[in-house]
C-alpha cells in the first residue's frame, strides 16, 4: 500500500449522507514534491464534472504597488505571501452553494492579475500548495488532509526543472532562492505540517496513493 499506515493525526469529517456541501480536501507537500501532479490525477479521476481544483498559489498577495526589482526579494515560501484568509472566505462561500471569483497570479511580474476565474461548487474541492495545513483556519474547513513526503533532492531537481521552463528563470536564481527561503521555510513550516496529515503518501507520484483518494472521494459522493 503507497500510503503509510500510521493512525491518522485528525478523524476526517466526511460529510453525512445524503449532505449537499462540497467535500473539501487538502493537498500539501514541499515545493517539487508531485502533490499538484497527484491533485490532478485525482480530478482527472473523479471528473471536472465533480471536483474542482484550487491552488494556493492562486492567492499569492498582489506586489503592484511595489516596484518590479523589489518583488523578486518577496519570500513567497513564508505563509504570510499568501492571502490565505480571502482562500478560507472563499472556501466558505463554496460550502455555502456560492461560486467564487478565483484570483489569478502573473509569476512572471510578481501580482495579481485583474482577471478572475469562476468557481462552482463542485461536489468536492481539492485546495493544494506547499503551506495548505499550516494555517489552522485552513486545516478546519478540510474534510481530509494529504501530505506528499517526498526526499529534498528530488524536489529541487524537480523545481528547477519547472523555474526554468515555466517561469523562464536561471539555474543560479533558482539555487539562489531554494538555499534562501525555500529551504529554511520548508523546514519551518512545510515540514512541521505533516502531523496534520491524514495520509502521508511517501515519494510523490504513485498509482496507488491516486487510486486511494479517487476511491475516498467516490465512495463519499455515492452515498449522498
Amino acid at each position: 500500500m503507497a500510503l503509510t499506515d500510521a493512525p491518522p493525526r485528525h478523524s476526517p469529517t466526511w460529510p453525512i449522507p445524503g449532505e449537499k456541501r462540497p467535500l473539501i480536501i487538502g493537498f500539501a507537500g514541499g515545493s517539487g514534491s508531485g502533490k499538484t501532479t497527484i491533485a490532478n490525477a485525482v480530478v482527472d479521476a473523479v471528473g471536472t464534472d465533480s471536483v474542482t481544483l484550487i491552488q494556493h498559489d492562486s492567492y499569492y498577495r498582489d506586489q503592484s504597488s511595489i516596484p518590479l526589482e523589489d518583488r523578486a526579494k518577496t519570500n513567497f515560501d513564508h505563509p504570510d505571501s499568501l492571502e490565505t484568509e480571502l482562500l478560507v472566505e472563499h472556501l466558505e462561500e463554496l460550502r455555502d452553494g456560492l461560486s467564487i471569483e478565483r484570483p489569478v497570479y502573473d509569476f512572471a511580474t510578481h501580482t495579481r492579475s485583474d482577471d478572475t476565474v469562476t468557481v462552482r461548487p463542485e461536489s468536492a474541492i481539492i485546495v493544494e500548495g506547499i503551506l495548505v495545513l499550516v494555517d489552522p483556519e485552513l486545516r478546519k474547513l478540510m474534510d481530509l488532509r494529504i501530505y506528499i513526503d517526498t526526499e529534498s533532492d528530488l524536489r529541487l531537481m524537480r523545481r528547477l526543472s519547472r523555474d526554468i521552463l515555466e517561469r523562464g528563470r536561471t539555474v543560479e536564481s533558482v539555487l539562489e532562492q531554494y538555499l534562501a527561503t525555500v529551504r529554511p521555510m520548508h523546514q519551518q513550516f512545510v515540514e512541521p505540517s505533516k502531523r496534520y496529515a491524514d495520509l502521508i503518501v511517501p515519494e510523490g507520484y504513485n498509482a496507488s496513493a491516486v487510486s486511494a483518494v479517487t476511491s475516498a472521494i467516490q465512495n463519499v459522493l455515492a452515498v449522498r
